[in-house]
């Protein structure tokens, strides 16, 4: 399955500081809790790559 292929499942995304000066990525499907924790720096790339992501997006509809 690649990023194309819908999927039929409900998640839920939260996003915020940890108290270790990380930013931490909380994903919950289901039973399932997967968290992410990313330097500043990492953070700021990933948020740049979905702004990224979003106008490319925008660009094909």
């Amino acid at each position: 399955m690649g990023i194309n292929d819908e999927r039929d499942i409900e998640a839920n995304l939260q996003i915020g500081p940890t108290d270790q000066g990380m930013v931490r990525l909380f994903i919950m499907a289901g039973t399932t809790e997967i968290p992410m924790d990313f330097e500043p720096d990492e953070a700021r790339e990933i948020a740049e790559e979905i702004l990224a992501a979003a106008k490319a997006a925008e660009a094909k509809r």
